[in-house]
Parts: C-alpha cells; structure tokens; sequence
C-alpha cells in the first residue's frame, strides 16, 4: 500500500479503510462467529453434560468421545450422527464444527487441551453487538518495514489470556520496522492467507483507548527484497476483547511496544467502564 501523496489519494485511502472495517464488522457478528460463544468447557477423562450442548463430552488418548443420549443428535460432515461419535486426535489450534439444530459446536485443541465452545446465534453478545470503535484511518500508520526470515522457523512459546495456558507458535521471521523515530523488531507469526503474516502486540494506548491484552495485525506477503507494508489502521482486537469463552495469544515480549500506536481499533463498547 502506498502512502497517500494527494487529497484524492487520501480520500480514497479514508474510503477503502470504511469499506475494509465494514467488511470486517460483518465477519464479526456472523451468527456463528466468536460473538455467538456460550461457552468453554475444557473437557477430562470423566465424561460431562453442558447446558448448551447435546450429549456427555469426554477426552482421552485417541481425542474427544461425545455420547449423545436418547433424542439428541448432531451433524457431522452432513450426515445425522446419534449415539457415540468419536472425533478422534486434533491437531493444536485446529478443530471442527458439528451442528446442533441452529448452533454449531466447535471441537477443539487449545492449548495441549480439548475444548468443547458452542456457538449458538441468539446469544446476547451477538444480538446485542453494536459494532468496535476505532481511530479514524490515518496515513501516518501506514509503514514500511523489511521481513527478515530466521534460518529455520522458530518456535516461540507465549502466554494466553487463560491463567496457565501457553500457545507455541512457529515463527518464520522478524519484521523490522521504524515507529515514532525508534528502530524496532517484530516476531512476525504465519498469517492470512498462506505466505502473509501476522503481529500480535500491545502499545502504550493498551489498557486505556484499546484492549490491554493485545491486538493482531495481518500483514501482506514480503516481497522478493523483504519489504513489507504495516498498516496499523488495520489493527483489531482478538476475540477475548469481547467474550471470555476465548484462549487468545498475548505477544512476545519484543512485540509490546513502547510507543502510543493512536490507530485500529480501540476497546470495545462491551468491554469499556
């Protein structure tokens, strides 16, 4: 992305920001999105009912059991499913969604854990959702950076907002960058889509104008010399920002940053005093 040179390109750049942010509004509140959660159950070897869900959910060597009783029903990969399902081992931060009438629930790994979070779209936080307040979009936030590849990825192990939760991450690479006249650099993480990444970081706006725990930033693939573009206008909250049926990464140390990044998103309606 260049940075806008005109009163027309900046125009155009406000506009593509509104249009992006819409978009992204909308994703949000999908009846089946993280703003639908009801739920997280974190699930053991003894086999346990919740309120939100069919069936006894159980976890074990060979991965989640789910016993449903008589009546209840899910749909796995389109086909009715009643009785004992298994779902067997998933891998870390994957998982599935089976369906219960008008709710999904998400089988998953977190963690080292099993986790069960239903989904269901008439949950309060969903319905009631009034959209995130933001800065307005801002060229200053948008620069460049140059991706430095590690020789081989690194693994890099980071806390969670889950008290005794770690996620280990497979980081390919650093993103040096100049913010506020101080030379920085980043742990980049795999981003979206494949070949993009992505930068989880707090700022000295975190825990006043934006969400103390931390907020992501996806950024475009490098291109063939390393350059990379940081849109900080694009920054948004993770979903522990809003729910805390959530297992969201906090950033390595390296990645809180100790400027005031006044761009992206701030703290949402639902969670502000």
């Amino acid at each position: 992305m260049a940075f806008p040179r005109t009163a027309t390109d900046t125009e155009r750049f406000v506009r593509e920001w509104h249009d992006w942010h819409r978009g992204h509004e909308s994703a949000r509140a999908d009846p089946h999105g993280f703003l639908a959660i009801t739920g997280l159950h974190w699930l053991t070897e003894e086999p346990e009912r919740f309120d939100d869900a069919p069936g006894a959910w159980s976890t074990g060597s060979d991965g989640v059991v789910v016993a449903l009783g008589e009546g209840e029903e899910l749909v796995v990969d389109g086909s009715p499913v009643r009785g004992e399902h298994r779902f067997g081992m998933s891998a870390e931060r994957d998982g599935v969604t089976v369906t219960w009438g008008d709710a999904v629930i998400e089988v998953a790994r977190r963690g080292g854990h099993d986790i069960v979070r239903p989904r269901h779209p008439d949950h309060a936080l969903r319905t009631g959702y009034r959209g995130t307040p933001a800065y307005e979009p801002d060229p200053r936030w948008v620069v460049p950076g140059r991706y430095v590849a590690f020789d081989e990825p690194r693994p890099t192990t980071v806390g969670a907002v889950v008290d005794g939760l770690r996620h280990v991450y497979e980081a390919p690479g650093r993103i040096d960058v100049e913010l506020e006249g101080r030379a920085l650099s980043l742990t980049a993480f795999p981003g979206r889509p494949p070949g993009g990444l992505l930068v989880l970081f707090t700022d000295a706006t975190s825990g006043v104008t934006t969400y103390a725990a931390c907020r992501e930033l996806l950024v475009e693939a490098p291109g063939a010399d390393g350059t990379v573009t940081l849109d900080f206008n694009r920054a948004v909250n993770l979903p522990c920002a809003y729910t805390g049926f959530a297992t969201c990464p906090l950033p390595p140390p390296e990645n809180r940053l100790p400027i005031a990044i006044k761009a992206g998103e701030k703290i949402p309606y639902e969670r502000a005093r």
